[in-house]
Formats: C-alpha cells, structure tokens, sequence
C-alpha cells in the first residue's frame, strides 16, 4: 500500500513516516510546512507541500501518487491557541478534514487513520480512561478532534472507508535527535526550556488529590505511538470495508508533575528544584489511559518507560541547545 501522512514533516508524522518506511510501507508526506521541516522526511519519500484545504492539490497528490491509505496528523494543536483564535481552528482542522475526506472518497481510497486526542475527555473523573469515558472537551481544539472523530465514522459508514481514531495521550521522547520536538508547548520542553535559561521549571499547584500533590499524566514515547500507526494501518488495510476503531494510545501508568520534574533533573545532570506556583484553570488532577483495547484489537502495548522519553528527548534539545549540556 501507499499512505499519505498529512502532516508528515511534524513532530509526530516524521517518527510516523519513519516507523511506516522501516516497516515495508511506502509513503508520501503531505505537509503546509507551517511547523514542520522538510528534512525531516526521509530521502525518497515524496514531499507534497500544501494545505489539506487546497482540494486540488490534495487530489492531485492522491491520484498521482496511487494513494491507497490516508494518516491524518495536520491540524493545529495548541490548547490555548484554540481556545483566543476557534475561528480558525475550526476552519483548519474542521475543513481541512472535510476537503481530505472529500477527495479520499473520490478517490476510492479505502483506509483512513486520524490522529485524535485525549483533549476529547476534558476533565475526566476516573482512575483510568477507557475509551466509553464521556467527552466532555474543554478547548476549542480538542472539540474539533471530537468532532473530527464523528465526520471520520460518518464518512466511513457512508462510503465503505475503514477508519481509525487513535486519542494521543502525551506525547514525549524521540526516536532520533534530528526529530526531536522543537516547539515548546508540552511538559518535558518546557521544563528543559527553564533550566537552559537558569530558571526554575514552574509546577502548576501542588494540593491535588493525587500521591504527591501534582497533577498525573500518561505520558507515551513518540516512537511507540509511531508503531502504534503503523499496525493501525495494515489492520484496516486488512479488514472489511467500513471497519470502525476508536483507541486510547497510552501507557496506562499515571506520572506526576513533581516526578517528572524531578526524573529530568536526574537525567539532565541539572539539580533546579522546582517552583510551585497557582493551579491553572482547567487542569484535572489525573489522566491516565486504559490501552486495553488496542492491546485488544491491535496485539500493540508501549515498551518504552518514562527514562526513555526524557533521555532521548533532552539528546534533541541538547543538539539544537548545545548551551544546555553539562558534564556531571
């Protein structure tokens, strides 16, 4: 098969394109560029430069590269972005998947994975979430990856589209240090971000009602949620037409802020005690997954711990932050 990943000189897509060419598959990227990087698609995978709004292209790039699956990872992502500017995401992400999907049904593509989020769940009050957890989002974001979610099913049930969501829990690590997160907008980046400046990583409120204080979280390797596209696509490819999976990516195992914090101080060399500040609104005191169905319906579970994901991930900051490095 031939996938296009939207997406697919991210963060995310590149490990993605990655874990799908070490795998056998062939792949094309489809990317604006806005916040990705060219070099990060491997040498022979074709660029498509554009917007998954420009139809045209989007069918152009379909026909003339006999796509025969879709990975859908563009879409702008940032929480509090969405929540000043859901105009434009609304448009970006809500009609980008409907131009994408419009063009794949013409097409006769017939397997389509998206890329969802845990923001769907909002503030869940459970121990862990299971996929039949009540959405409830609270940002203008995870809304339209709900929502995506729903256009995704419909389109499937109405054209005989295999479809896949997977909810990314977070997100952390690197497979290599050249793909390596730039942007600095989740836990770990934040943290490394404060201690190359000589400052204090900040903890949003320590009175939770979680072990330590501090909110939990799941937090999964980037490669691990890589392979998890990986066998996600050859099981659509291999089921009947209109197969429909919604799965949690996680590791099931809850984090803590203060843990974490501490674990990057201890894998960095750095010994910056943290500075706990003012809850932020919003903020639940525990999400953790249930990955039990798609170690169900995949035969797929994360192998990489936490250690993992901050050492590989501060090997990246360190190649773009060489200032960052201290010797022991």
């Amino acid at each position: 098969m031939t996938w296009l990943i939207t997406g697919g000189a991210g963060y995310i897509g590149a490990h993605v394109v990655r874990a799908m060419t070490d795998a056998g598959e062939r792949a094309v990227v489809y990317d604006d560029l806005s916040s990705g990087i060219a070099k990060r698609v491997p040498q022979g995978v074709p660029l498509v430069t554009g917007s998954t709004l420009d139809a045209d292209l989007v069918a152009r790039a379909l026909a003339e590269h006999e796509v025969t699956g879709v990975v859908h990872l563009a879409a702008k992502k940032q929480v509090g972005e969405s929540v000043e500017q859901p105009l434009r995401y609304y448009h970006e992400n809500m009609e980008g998947l409907r131009v994408l999907l419009s063009a794949v049904t013409e097409a006769g593509v017939r397997s389509f994975v998206f890329s969802s989020s845990a923001a769907v769940y909002g503030m869940p009050d459970v121990d862990l979430v299971t996929e039949e957890t009540p959405c409830l989002p609270m940002s203008p974001y995870g809304e339209t990856k709900l929502a995506g979610e729903w256009l995704v099913r419909a389109t499937g049930r109405a054209h005989g589209l295999s479809t896949a969501s997977l909810r990314y829990f977070n997100v952390a690590g690197a497979a290599s240090p050249e793909l390596a997160d730039t942007g600095v907008y989740n836990l770990v980046p934040m943290v490394f971000e404060k201690l190359t400046d000589g400052a204090a990583p900040r903890i949003f409120g320590a009175d939770y009602a979680t072990p330590d204080g501090t909110c939990v979280r799941d937090y999964i390797h980037v490669a691990d949620l890589a392979e998890a596209h990986v066998v996600t696509a050859r099981k659509l490819a291999a089921t009947a037409p209109g197969t429909d999976l919604t799965l949690n990516i996680g590791r099931g195992e809850g984090v803590s802020v203060r843990e974490m914090a501490d674990l990057i101080n201890d894998v960095t060399g750095y010994d910056t005690a943290a500075e706990v500040t003012a809850r932020r609104p919003g903020d639940p005191a525990r999400v953790v997954a249930s990955a039990d169905r798609a170690a169900r319906e995949l035969g797929w579970s994360a192998k990489r711990d936490v250690r993992d994901m901050v050492t590989s991930a501060w090997a990246g900051w360190v190649r773009l932050h060489p200032e960052a490095a201290r010797t022991r």
